[in-house]
């Protein structure tokens, strides 16, 4: 059988790797110049490694740590210290404190109940809400809990939040900034099912919350193995060819799809298969299905999703920004130094951060030179329309105010990237309207974070929608091949 998939992100990746296992024939189009999606990165014409994004890997990733583990890819995360670091205006550090010898729960309860970065009376609020929430029934009935859990789509964290008993400090000084880091919204507009969905999940296993980050840029140490590996098993992947348009036919009352327009530079090939997977964003997939299609609820609803904007920026300077105690150590330039970790913050318009020359040295660190933070602009909005010079320095101003050591320090280099339009806005009342991976239509499958699975727009999500999509479709071959015009033994 003949596949073609439209998307080469991690959920692209991920179907084609199940399907040429099962020994059919894959083609995957991808628009960009490189592959990943949204976990894409690149090198610039000076050499820098250049990626959308910050992404680190929590050891509830089992789907994609699979995948890592099929393609020789695992072995290139780097485990860190079992703390989520927040980092205050003047250098003030706070954390959640994994570390616990007896492991899950007790050692969620321990870091949220014992956290430096909460006052007393929102600690006791805290507990208050997150003793009253369902993940504790999940501690001994994990799917009732996460029944429940889906159930509260329809109103936002924050509302929830102070529901239980709640604080605003608490959502202000630790829950906006893990709000941002996952969904790229605040804790009030943000679906309680998307937050408490990953607390379940911290809840339930130890090592959910366990943080990895890549040795380097995604596409040399996560994409280039997969892309090897599919390689190896015939599988073409072809670059700058955007999927223009899906030819489609009825008879009897059945719609199948028979053909992809394909661009090729400035032309346009067709190209036919028996299935076909888009494992597209959500205005990728807005912009090409078929105006007709809409007469199926599973596709209408794919436009009430919205997407909401991101900018990730990186600064590079002559020492190292988060060596907060040892002057010499800061202004040195024989090695790294600094807190090797994701760090959070509710004190600048950046949410989530990262030394990436500590974090992920093979590509980031270079001899000579000193930190390489790359950090996520939450909300996006304010920023995608400014000037690119002027949003580093703004991003600077702040870095100084959290780190007011660094002031000693140069910017020496930056970067800028938007994205318009990024994760799906996982707001309140719109997991409905995610759609399934199996369609109206035999012979065409969904793929993509947004779909319906128990994950967040993640990597995690990205992969359980490819390998959910690739199950439909090798349970479905009978049918798909059944009145397929290209059939290929």
């Amino acid at each position: 059988m003949r596949v073609a998939i439209a998307g080469a992100g991690l959920a692209g990746m991920a179907t084609a790797v199940e399907l040429a296992d099962a020994g059919h024939q894959v083609e995957i189009f991808e628009s960009r110049p490189f592959v990943g999606g949204k976990v894409g990165s690149w090198v610039d014409r000076d050499g820098n490694h250049v990626e959308m994004g910050l992404h680190v890997f929590f050891g509830c990733y089992y789907e994609l740590f699979e995948l890592m583990k099929k393609v020789e890819a695992f072995k290139n995360l780097r485990l860190k210290e079992h703390t989520h670091n927040f980092i205050n205006k003047g250098g003030k550090t706070g954390s959640l404190d994994f570390r616990f010898l007896t492991g899950a729960p007790f050692n969620g309860l321990k870091a949220f109940f014992a956290t430096s970065q909460l006052s007393v009376q929102d600690k006791l609020q805290n507990a208050m809400a997150l003793g009253t929430s369902p993940i504790v029934r999940g501690l001994i009935d994990f799917d009732g809990a996460m029944k429940t859990i889906r159930d509260l789509d329809r109103v936002s964290f924050g509302d929830w939040f102070r529901r239980q008993g709640g604080s605003d400090g608490s959502i202000k000084r630790m829950w906006n900034p893990i709000a941002y880091a996952l969904g790229f919204i605040d804790a009030d507009n943000i679906s309680a099912r998307c937050m408490l969905t990953i607390f379940q999940l911290f809840a339930a296993k130890t090592e959910a919350s366990v943080l990895r980050m890549l040795n380097g840029s995604p596409y040399e140490y996560l994409h280039k193995p997969i892309v090897e590996y599919l390689e190896a098993r015939g599988t073409k992947i072809h670059t700058r060819q955007k999927v223009r348009e899906i030819k489609f036919s009825e008879d009897d009352g059945e719609t199948r799809v028979n053909g992809i327009v394909v661009a090729n530079g400035d032309t346009e090939e067709t190209i036919t298969a028996d299935a076909y997977v888009f494992a597209c964003d959500v205005p990728g997939i807005q912009r090409i299905l078929p105006e007709a299609w809409r007469k199926w609820p599973e596709f209408d609803n794919i436009y009430k999703l919205d997407a909401v904007p991101v900018a990730t920026v990186q600064l590079r300077f002559d020492g190292w920004v988060t060596e907060l105690h040892e002057k010499n150590q800061r202004q040195q330039l024989d090695h790294a130094a600094g807190i090797d970790n994701l760090l959070y913050t509710p004190d600048a318009d950046f949410s989530c951060f990262a030394d990436l020359a500590l974090t992920s040295p093979e590509d980031y660190y270079r001899k000579g030179e000193g930190s390489l933070l790359q950090l996520v602009l939450t909300p996006g909005d304010p920023f995608i329309k400014e000037n690119n010079e002027a949003i580093a320095h703004h991003v600077l101003k702040q870095v100084h105010e959290l780190f007011p050591s660094s002031q000693e320090l140069n910017m020496t280099w930056y970067s800028v990237v938007k994205l318009a339009q990024s994760l799906y806005r996982e707001a309140p009342g719109m997991d409905p309207y995610r759609p399934n991976q199996q369609t109206p239509v035999p012979n065409f499958f969904l793929a993509g974070s947004y779909t319906q699975q128990d994950y967040i727009d993640s990597m995690e999500g990205a992969t359980i929608s490819g390998k959910q999509a690739a199950k439909m479709i090798l349970a479905n071959v009978e049918n798909i091949l059944g009145s397929s015009s290209t059939i290929n033994n």
